[in-house]
């Protein structure tokens, strides 16, 4: 049968193929939209396969906050990885991870599963790109807690902050607004380890001790030391490098004179309220 060229654009912005391909697809159906359809995905697919041993070090964080300020917000963070930095530029690359993050939200899903994966093989099969869809997060805010996230250059490094406070309401005023992003910021900036030392594993602690030790044993300065003073320097060390990896401890972004911590009693103070971030999330691409 004859094919028009108006079915192969049609199946040509349907798939992504180039025209020979629709067209052929098309011929090789009778004419079977549907049909050729799949047989151009199925092509795009074993493409796909053919370089599935490929790494996917490149790719995108997608943040999205729904309803924020109210009992129940959401925010949930989406990381879809590609090959290159060429195809997480893309347009329709751009628009599934929109598209994943309002399907995680309408539906509730928390995690990666087969569907949102497939949403992931559709558009890899049309760009003939190994990709996936690396991680899901979802944040949930209680009655007195507030989300903010903020996005770096690309969408290279994304973040989500969970606040709390005792008079809920100022998180409708701009300039604390403002401030919660800015957290957020600082997240990005400076990627601590955790929230407060309550939340530092003791294994990983320990193994930073032992570390710290084993360094200290080849100091020549320190030969001959009584065991009092090394264990002093010790806790020193120790102390230095939770300040440096717990958030509440790091210094502030806008300030680094004053921790993170002073920085949220003092704004909490200047508008009448008690401020505490209850949580965070950082996603960067590939880690």
């Amino acid at each position: 049968m004859a094919i028009s060229a108006a079915d192969v654009k049609n199946l040509r912005e349907k798939t992504g193929a180039g025209p020979m391909e629709c067209k052929k697809a098309l011929e090789s159906t009778n004419g079977d939209f549907a049909a050729a359809e799949k047989l151009l995905k199925e092509k795009g697919l074993a493409a796909v396969e053919k370089r599935a041993d490929r790494a996917t070090n490149e790719g995108k964080v997608f943040v999205k906050v729904a309803n924020n300020g109210t009992a129940g917000s959401l925010a949930v963070l989406v990381e879809i990885a590609s090959e290159t930095d060429f195809v997480a530029r893309n347009p329709d690359f751009i628009a599934l991870g929109g598209v994943i993050a309002d399907r995680v939200l309408a539906k509730g899903y928390t995690d990666v599963n087969e569907e949102l994966s497939g949403l992931v093989s559709d558009l890899a099969a049309k760009i003939r790109e190994n990709m996936s869809l690396k991680r899901v997060r979802v944040v949930k805010a209680g009655t007195n807690e507030y989300l903010t996230s903020y996005t770096h250059g690309d969408g290279n490094i994304g973040v989500v902050v969970k606040l709390d406070s005792d008079k809920p309401e100022i998180f409708q005023k701009e300039d604390v607004k403002e401030f919660a992003f800015t957290l957020a910021l600082h997240v990005a900036a400076f990627n601590p380890a955790a929230l407060d030392r309550s939340k530092v594993d003791p294994a990983f602690l320990k193994e930073q001790e032992d570390i710290f030790r084993k360094q200290m044993e080849q100091d020549e300065k320190l030969k001959g030391k009584p065991a009092n003073v090394i264990d002093n320097i010790l806790k020193g060390k120790v102390n230095k490098y939770l300040s440096d990896i717990c958030l509440l401890e790091q210094g502030y972004v806008k300030d680094e004179k004053f921790t993170v911590a002073k920085a949220l009693e003092d704004f909490g103070k200047q508008n009448g309220a008690k401020i505490s971030v209850n949580d965070y999330v950082y996603f960067k691409v590939g880690q």
